[in-house]
C-alpha cells in the first residue's frame, strides 16, 4: 500500500483509496472487508447483438478499477455475468429462425472478441445467468419464507413494502419509482411496485421446472443470486452503468439484502455515465449508436480505450467526429517516447512501479483524466532526456503508468507500422520521404520544403530525428 511521499516536506499521510458511492452521494475512503480478497461485481451484458460504445465504457472502466484494486491488494475476484437469458434474446432468435443457444453464444463470442480488442482483461469469474437457475430458484424461495415474496397465478413477485430502505439508492419516491420501472400493474400484485422474481412461461420461451411451475426467472434475481454463488453475501464494490442504477441495482439490493437477513449487500455502488453522440443521448431511435466493431475499422482498439478513458467515469462521454482521431494523435506523441525503449516483457520495464502522482489520481474516485495529463508530462519529460539510463528509467515509468490505464504495453515500433500501414498510398509517401531525406542531404532546403507541405496537404506528418525521419497519420 503505498505510504506518505519521503519528498512530501508536509508528510502528509496516505488517503487511502477515495470511491464515490453512489448511495451516499459523497467520496468514500474505500475499506473492503478483507483486503485480502476484494470483491468486485459489474453488471455484464445480455448477449442478443453486437456490443457498442455504451455497452464498452463499463467494461473498459472497471477493467481499469479492477487493475487498480490489483496494483494496490493484489487478490481481486471480479465477476462480471453474461446475461443470456432475457425476453429480447428470444425475440431475436424468433427473428432468425434459430435456436436461443445460438444466438447467445454467437453474441458472447463477440462481445469477448470485441473487449479483448479495446485491452479489457477477463474477469476472475464469469457467471452465466443459465448456469444459475437453482440458485435463483433457491433465493426466490427463501424470499418466500421469510416474508418478503409472495406467490400469484405462477408468479413469485418481491413485496416492496417488506423493505423500508427501498428506494434509498435511486432517491426516486413511489410514483416515479412505478413510472420509471415500466411494471405491469397486475390484478395479481398486492402493490404495483412489487416486482417479478418468477414468471411463468409458454412452451415456446424458455423455462424450467420450478415449485410454481414451469417458468423463468426475472432479469434482477439473476445478479443477486450470482453474487451470492460466486463472491458472497457481501461484496465490497458493485458497479454498472448510470442506467442500471433503477430499477435493476434498486431491486437487487431490495432483495439480496432480504435474502440475508437484511445483511449489507454492497459496501460501494459505482456507476459510469452515458455517452452522447454528437451532443445527443445514443439511442437506437436516433440512429447513433455506434458498434465497437465499427469503431474498430476506424482505429486501433488502444485509441477506442484511451478515447472511452478521457472523461471522468461518472460524467458523459462526448464522442463526435474527432474523438478517435485525437485519441490516435495522443498515443502518436506517447509511442514516439518509446520508440527506442525496451521491447515489452524486458524484465526491467515490467518491474517498474507506477509512478505515485498516477496511482494518486488513480485512487482518487477513478480520476482517468488526470492520469492520462500525468502520462503526457511524464513523456515530455522523457522526450528531454538524452539517451542513456534516465531515459530508460522514463520510459518504464511511462509504460507502469499506461499499465494501471491498459494502454502503452505494445511495441511502439508495431504502432508506428499500424498507423502508416492505414493510409492510402503508402509506397508513395516513403518515396517522398525518401526524396525529401535526399534534398535536405543536399541542402535543398526549398525541394525539401516543398515535399513536406505536399505531404502536410495529405495530412501526413513528418518528425526529424537521430534516427531519421519518420512519418505518421495526423488523425
Amino acid at each position: 500500500m503505498p505510504g506518505a511521499d519521503a519528498d512530501d516536506p508536509l508528510n502528509l499521510p496516505d488517503p487511502g483509496m477515495q470511491i464515490y458511492n453512489s448511495l451516499s452521494r459523497r467520496k468514500e475512503t474505500f475499506q473492503p472487508s478483507d483486503p485480502r480478497r476484494v470483491t468486485l461485481y459489474v453488471c455484464g451484458p445480455t448477449v442478443y447483438s453486437y456490443p457498442h460504445i455504451g455497452n464498452a465504457r463499463p467494461a473498459v472502466v472497471f477493467d481499469v478499477l479492477f487493475r487498480l484494486l490489483r496494483e494496490r491488494y493484489g487478490d481481486v475476484v471480479y465477476a462480471r455475468n453474461i446475461t443470456d437469458l432475457d425476453d429480447k434474446i428470444t425475440a431475436a432468435a424468433e427473428a432468425e429462425g434459430c435456436s436461443i443457444g445460438d444466438v447467445t453464444r454467437r453474441f458472447t463470442r463477440v462481445y469477448h472478441d470485441d473487449m479483448r480488442s479495446l485491452g479489457v482483461l477477463p474477469p476472475t469469474v464469469e457467471p452465466r445467468a443459465t448456469e444459475s437457475i437453482d440458485a435463483m430458484i433457491a433465493m426466490a424461495a427463501r424470499l418466500i419464507a421469510l416474508g418478503h415474496a409472495y406467490e400469484a397465478q405462477g408468479h413469485v413477485l418481491f413485496s416492496v413494502d417488506s423493505y423500508p430502505a427501498y428506494g434509498e439508492l435511486s432517491r426516486r419516491d413511489r410514483r416515479e419509482m412505478i413510472a420509471g420501472a415500466r411494471v405491469e400493474v397486475a390484478p395479481y400484485k398486492r402493490d404495483p411496485a412489487d416486482f417479478v422474481l418468477w414468471k411463468p412461461s409458454t412452451d415456446a420461451q424458455p423455462g424450467w421446472d420450478s415449485p410454481w411451475g414451469f417458468g423463468r426467472p426475472g432479469w434482477h434475481l439473476e445478479c443477486s443470486a450470482m453474487i451470492e454463488q460466486h463472491l458472497g453475501e457481501t461484496i465490497d464494490i458493485h458497479g454498472g452503468g448510470h442506467d442500471l442504477q433503477f430499477p435493476h441495482h434498486e431491486n437487487e439490493r431490495a432483495q439480496g439484502t432480504c435474502a440475508h437477513g437484511g445483511a449489507l449487500y454492497a459496501r460501494y455502488w459505482m456507476h459510469n455515465g452515458f455517452v452522447n453522440v454528437d451532443a445527443e443521448k445514443m439511442s437506437k431511435s436516433i440512429g447513433n449508436v455506434l458498434l465497437v466493431r465499427d469503431l474498430l475499422e476506424q482505429a486501433p482498439g488502444e485509441a477506442v480505450r484511451f478515447a472511452l478513458l478521457s472523461a471522468h467515469y461518472r460524467k458523459p462521454l462526448e464522442w463526435n467526429a474527432d474523438t478517435l482521431p485525437r485519441a490516435c494523435r495522443a498515443l502518436d506523441r506517447l509511442y514516439a517516447v518509446l520508440e527506442d525503449a525496451a521491447r515489452p516483457g524486458d524484465a526491467a520495464a515490467e518491474d517498474a512501479a507506477v509512478p505515485e502522482a498516477v496511482m494518486a489520481a488513480l485512487e482518487d474516485d477513478l480520476n482517468t483524466p488526470r492520469a492520462i495529463a500525468l502520462l503526457h508530462e511524464i513523456g515530455q519529460g522523457v522526450a528531454a532526456q538524452p539517451a542513456g539510463p534516465s531515459r530508460r528509467a522514463g520510459q518504464s515509468a511511462l509504460r507502469a503508468a499506461g499499465r494501471l490505464l491498459g494502454v502503452l504495453q505494445g511495441d511502439a515500433a508495431d504502432w508506428a507500422e499500424s498507423r502508416r500501414g492505414a493510409v492510402d498510398g503508402r509506397e508513395e509517401i516513403e518515396q517522398l520521404v525518401i526524396e525529401r531525406e535526399q534534398a535536405r542531404a543536399r541542402r535543398d532546403f526549398a525541394e525539401a520544403d516543398r515535399i513536406r507541405d505536399l505531404l502536410s496537404a495529405r495530412g501526413i506528418v513528418l518528425e526529424d530525428g537521430p534516427a531519421g525521419t519518420q512519418w505518421r497519420k495526423a488523425g
